[in-house]
């Protein structure tokens, strides 16, 4: 990936559950709510790709992430501070936000294009489906109640909760018999998960076009 890498200042950074951080930066550059940029600490690695998960108006560009252990970057980047600096590209990606009617389905940080698409405004005539494995690890998920209300489905596979479904969202998608075809859907999340729901949006009748995915690794 050969993409020019810009310095920016640290201005904030966030633990907002063990092992879960977001990270926000000084903004350098314009962005549509769904873009990706490629960060580094030092020229001489290969750049990591983060979707942007603040909003438009924001003075600052928002990342989230949660530490690999085995990584050889998460845990670094967990150590910058205020004033650190971070090498970042300019955004880019197709995985793109629009004011049509959509259906959004996420799981782990996968949420964040979503969050930037929220904070900007177009959340509007949208279903946000958030899967995780506990109540505790739905990240920003009071950005989305307020915002959403009843368009906002969360599914935790290893927990029972109030407000919350238990079981995988792979499952309640399977079990719905007219999912709207004159929609987008967005996906973004891990490799199989964003499979197993195009998989189940195809065999619903929703046309292939109308599937737009970003896979997290």
């Amino acid at each position: 990936m050969q993409k020019e890498l810009f310095p920016v200042k640290v201005t904030d950074k966030s633990e907002i559950a063990p092992g879960v951080f977001t990270l926000e930066t000084e903004r350098r550059f314009d962005f549509t709510p769904g873009q990706v940029i490629a960060v580094a600490l030092n020229r001489s690695e290969e750049p990591r790709l983060y979707s942007i998960a603040s909003g438009v108006e924001s003075d600052h560009i928002r990342i989230l992430f949660d530490i690999n252990p085995d990584g050889l970057f998460t845990p670094r980047m967990a150590k910058l501070e205020f004033g650190d600096q971070l090498l970042m590209s300019q955004p880019f990606g197709r995985f793109l936000g629009s004011g049509d009617p959509a259906w959004w389905i996420a799981t782990g940080t996968g949420i964040a294009p979503f969050i930037s698409m929220t904070e900007s405004g177009m959340h509007v005539n949208k279903k946000l489906i958030h899967g995780a494995r506990t109540s505790g690890e739905f990240w920003f998920s009071g950005l989305f109640l307020n915002k959403m209300g009843g368009n906002y489905l969360r599914f935790a596979t290893r927990e029972n909760a109030p407000g919350i479904n238990n079981g995988r969202l792979t499952v309640w998608l399977a079990e719905q018999e007219n999912l709207p075809k004159d929609r987008k859907y967005y996906l973004c999340g891990n490799a199989n998960m964003v499979v197993e729901v195009r998989d189940i949006l195809l065999s619903k009748g929703v046309a292939y076009d109308n599937i737009v995915s970003e896979i997290y690794f």
